[in-house]
């Protein structure tokens, strides 16, 4: 998968991942993907429940190892 931008919130707890990720996406132009990688478990379900919320689509997500990666594209 490729992305335009990669943010790196490994280590990071909630909600800095979130906070992190919505200052990253106000970079982006529309269409763009951002690929974010992560630790916290509890960002499988808060950055899928933050894109919808927010007009963004999570295209994927894996696993690999103790990091979580997310691609999600801006929505408009």
């Amino acid at each position: 998968m490729t992305s335009d931008q990669m943010l790196d919130v490994t280590g990071l707890a909630c909600p800095m991942p979130i906070i992190r990720t919505k200052k990253k996406m106000n970079d982006l132009a529309e269409g763009q993907v951002l690929e974010i990688h992560a630790t916290d478990k509890g960002a499988k379900a808060d950055l899928a429940a933050w894109a919808k919320s927010s007009g963004h689509e999570l295209i994927t997500q894996t696993e690999e190892g103790h990091v979580l990666k997310f691609w999600v594209r801006k929505g408009s």
